[in-house]
């Protein structure tokens, strides 16, 4: 008969598990061992050494490219499946591939929902995640999803900065929700930049939707890859008369 009153299980994928260990200390109790079996070719296969039958249990885990990340995580999630695991829930730190989140040109994938389908089939009975680049890939899943957002962490911090005149910013018109969440709670006024990209990565031109004249600017956002957007929307801002620049990103 199985246990439930069994403690969890915590393990980590590899490129998590700094992060993990962390979490498993917070919680009291031991990270989960696993061994991963790494071949000539690159092929490799993670392997649980204790048991996990029966158990709930948590695999930490990001997506982010390269794709080795993804692919461990779901051996992973297969693994423990095979081994009789009672609930697996995927702790993904940073959903990779999220920016695929809807077919915006012809002939393209929908990554996000791709990868939201193998997660399911290999074997995930719940998902948490933080900070989604598209709250939408929720709605990917059939499985329940927990959608965490860092403002609980980055709220308290920002009051306790006590800036005057302060403003909040989104880099780009996709966090323009996240930017106004954050004014809500701070009881501040809100910029946005408009960006037009000529390619990924690159940015021709970027404009300011408001003002921020002698204001202390906090731009928040969800995702940085070459940092080129964040630049140049502070350098913009500076160059618009604003006293201080921030950047609180996950």
């Amino acid at each position: 008969m199985e246990d439930h009153h069994l403690e969890p299980k915590i393990f980590a994928c590899s490129q998590s598990e700094i992060l993990a260990k962390k979490i498993a200390k917070y919680y009291g109790v031991k990270l989960g061992n696993v061994v991963i079996s790494r071949f000539s070719d690159g092929e490799f296969q993670p392997a649980f050494v204790e048991s996990v039958r029966g158990r709930r249990i948590f695999i930490i885990g990001s997506t982010f490219p390269n794709s080795d990340n993804l692919m461990e995580l779901l051996l992973m999630l297969d693994a423990a499946k095979r081994a009789s695991a009672r609930h697996i829930t995927a702790v993904i730190p940073y959903f990779g591939w999220a920016r695929q989140d809807r077919k915006d040109q012809p002939r393209v994938a929908i990554g996000a929902k791709l990868v939201a389908n193998l997660i399911q089939t290999a074997g995930a009975t719940r998902i948490m995640t933080m900070d989604l680049h598209a709250d939408q890939i929720q709605g990917f899943f059939e499985k329940p999803v927990d959608h965490l957002f860092a403002s609980t962490l980055f709220l308290p911090y920002i009051k306790n900065l006590n800036l005057p005149n302060l403003t909040i910013a989104s880099p780009d018109m996709g966090g323009s929700k996240r930017a106004y969440a954050y004014s809500k709670h701070l009881e501040s006024d809100v910029v946005i930049c408009y960006k037009q990209r000529l390619k990924a990565n690159v940015i021709s031109t970027m404009e300011l939707i408001g003002d921020v004249k002698d204001r202390h600017v906090i731009i928040v956002d969800d995702m940085i890859d070459t940092g080129g957007t964040l630049a140049k929307a502070a350098d913009l801002m500076m160059e618009k008369g604003a006293i201080s620049v921030r950047a609180m990103c996950t």
